[in-house]
């Protein structure tokens, strides 16, 4: 498996050959940002053409299909629609909250985003307290969905940004203890730790039943995290025209736009990490030949093939159910997930404890 920081290392010694240490890191950083920025573009083109070709395998039509080859351009043009189209000021809005609260939730994406290690070596952020920041950074989001409401001055942006905010402080705790549950087992809170003790089996399977429940309960909670179906009710067009992004057009809109669906691939590179081994390969105890072969596929590959394989899942999940209600989303929420979600932390911890794992 190659490691990316040997190429990281050389790149950084030869910077700071030539300048002074901290010059050579801001450099590292606007270096790393700007491909944060475009891999974030990129993937968000990648999504939103996958949505509308799964949307129509799942509607039995073909999604589209006229502008480029299978319609792989529409996206291309629907972006350059959204730059250019007029963002309008509203005459009653806060507008220092109302220009604020895109970019909060484009924030949150993007620290989320940086956390995720893409392959060995290949990480932006990676500490002990790795997966403590990302529940934190990601929580940042939900300020920019208020804030967007509010400083609308609309009471229909108001009121769905209070069912969006109630929906996705709710669902974190599902997350956060689903994550913790792993915690448990993995026994480090550093992503590289976590996908290198993961070189034996990934922990979906050395997990037993508690790791099982605990993906499916953190897909469900995830998927409501991000405000996508069954669980979009807070942008429910019959009811609040368009949610708490009503009052929003051109980029400002698109930011919203753009955030969930990289939100929805955090969500599943998250899952794929923890659960899946990330960008460790499939490794079986005993069969090393095996072992070697699924050595040769780059990590980055592993990555992004059981991160898109979570994104399908839950893009499954969207267009297979109804939309709820929102007492239905709550009551799922506080009477099952939360109930369930703390019993299985307590399986976890006994089958920790007593060494049951593989």
């Amino acid at each position: 498996m190659f490691d990316f920081s040997i190429i990281t290392n050389w790149i950084h010694g030869l910077l700071t050959s030539c300048m002074p240490e901290g010059l050579a890191v801001f450099i590292e950083c606007v270096a790393i940002g700007v491909c944060i920025i475009l891999m974030y573009a990129l993937l968000a083109i990648i999504l939103i053409y996958m949505e509308r070709k799964v949307c129509g395998f799942f509607q039995c039509r073909l999604g589209p299909n006229r502008v480029g080859k299978w319609g792989s351009i529409q996206v291309i043009c629907d972006v350059l629609k959204m730059l250019t189209k007029e963002i309008i000021e509203l005459k009653h809005a806060d507008k220092f909250l109302y220009n604020l609260a895109p970019f909060m939730v484009i924030i949150a994406s993007f620290l989320t985003f940086a956390c995720l290690p893409i392959s060995k070596g290949l990480e932006v952020l990676d500490f002990n307290v790795g997966v403590f920041f990302l529940l934190a950074a990601s929580s940042i989001g939900v300020v920019g969905i208020l804030l967007a409401g509010w400083g609308s001055n609309n009471k229909f942006s108001l009121i769905g940004a209070m069912r969006s905010g109630a929906q996705i402080i709710s669902y974190e705790l599902s997350v956060g203890l689903s994550i913790l549950t792993m915690v448990v087992l993995m026994g480090t809170m550093q992503f590289s730790e976590i996908v290198a003790s993961q070189a034996n089996g990934w922990f979906i399977f050395r997990g037993h039943i508690p790791a099982v429940i605990a993906f499916i309960i953190y897909l469900i909670a995830g998927n409501a995290e991000c405000n996508r179906g069954p669980f979009d009710l807070p942008e429910a067009e019959s009811e609040l025209t368009a949610g708490y992004h009503t009052e929003y057009s051109g980029m400002h809109f698109g930011f919203f736009y753009l955030a969930e669906y990289l939100n929805m691939f955090i969500v599943a590179a998250v899952a794929s990490t923890i659960f899946l081994g990330g960008w460790m390969p499939l490794h079986i105890v005993g069969l090393d030949g095996f072992n070697a072969v699924m050595d040769y596929i780059p990590g980055f590959v592993w990555f992004f093939g059981k991160a898109f394989f979570v994104v399908f899942l839950l893009m499954w999940i969207k267009w297979t159910f109804p939309r709820l209600r929102i007492d239905q989303i709550l009551n799922l929420e506080w009477k099952y997930l939360v109930p369930i979600s703390l019993v299985n932390l307590v399986l976890m911890v006994i089958i920790v404890v007593f060494k049951l794992y593989f």
